[in-house]
C-alpha cells in the first residue's frame, strides 16, 4: 500500500470550477526518501521505509545518522515503514529512476504518487486534551443542579453489590482525553499541488498543525 509521510499545514477552503466550496486540509506530503526495503523472504513481510523532514546530522544519534549514511539520503527526523511492494511507489527526481522491481534505496518519492479524486486514509496522533471528566470525555449527562445537589458533574455510582463485588473492566470514566493514534478513512483527494509538495484532502485529519501524518492509499 503506497503512502507518504507528511505534516499537517492546516484547514482552508477552495472553490471548484462549478462554484462549489470544498473544505480541505492541506498536508505537506513529502518529498520522502527511501531508506530501507523489507521483503517477505528475508524479513517476513514486504515494506518500504521512508524518511521525511530533513534535519542536521548533529541532531540525530550516531546509529540513526549511520542509517542515512548507508542509504545515501539526507538525514531526517521521521522514519515510517509502509507495507507493500516497492513497485507500488513511484520514484522522482534527478537520478532516481526506479529499477525494474520498483523503487530502490536512495530514491525520492513525491506527492505525485497520488492523483485527484483518489481516496486515501490519513493516520496521526490526535490533540491531547489532558485529564477530563465523563461529561466532556464521554458526553455523559450532568446531575441535578438544584435542591442542594453536590452531584452536578460527578460520574455517579459505578460499583456492584456483594456479587460480583468489583468494577468491570472497560467502564467509561474520567481519564486522559486525546493523544491517541487515529486513522481517518475515506478522505478524497481534492487536488495535488506537485510543485509545492502539498496534498489537499476533503475534511479534517487527526492532530494539530505541524503534526506528522501518514497518508496511504484508501
Amino acid at each position: 500500500m503506497a503512502g507518504l509521510i507528511g505534516k499537517k499545514i492546516g484547514m482552508t477552503q477552495i472553490f471548484q470550477e462549478d462554484g462549489r466550496v470544498e473544505r480541505v486540509t492541506a498536508i505537506q506530503a513529502g518529498p520522502c526518501f527511501v531508506t530501507g526495503l523489507r521483503n517477505a523472504q528475508r524479513d517476513g513481510y514486504d515494506a518500504v521505509q521512508l524518511a521525511f523532514d530533513e534535519v542536521a546530522e548533529k541532531r540525530l544519534s550516531k546509529p540513526a545518522a549511520g542509517l542515512f549514511k548507508k542509504a545515501g539520503t539526507p538525514t531526517a527526523r521521521k522514519l515510517v515503514e509502509f507495507r507493500g511492494e516497492p513497485t507500488e511507489f513511484v520514484a522522482a527526481g534527478e537520478g532516481a529512476e526506479p529499477a525494474e522491481g520498483g523503487v530502490k534505496v536512495g530514491d525520492k518519492v513525491t506527492v505525485a504518487i497520488f492523483e485527484k479524486g483518489q481516496t486515501v486514509k490519513v493516520s496521526g496522533v490526535s490533540k491531547g486534551k489532558g485529564f477530563q471528566g465523563t461529561v466532556k470525555r464521554h458526553n455523559f449527562s450532568r446531575g441535578p443542579v438544584t435542591h442542594g445537589s453536590h452531584n452536578t458533574r460527578a460520574p455517579g455510582s459505578i460499583g456492584q453489590s456483594a456479587d460480583p463485588a468489583r468494577v468491570f473492566k472497560g467502564i467509561r470514566g474520567p481519564g486522559q482525553m486525546g493523544n491517541k493514534r487515529i486513522t481517518q478513512l475515506g478522505l478524497e483527494v481534492v487536488d495535488v499541488l506537485a510543485e509545492d509538495n502539498v496534498l489537499l484532502v476533503r475534511g479534517s485529519v487527526p492532530g494539530p498543525k505541524g503534526g506528522y501524518v501518514e497518508v496511504r492509499n484508501g
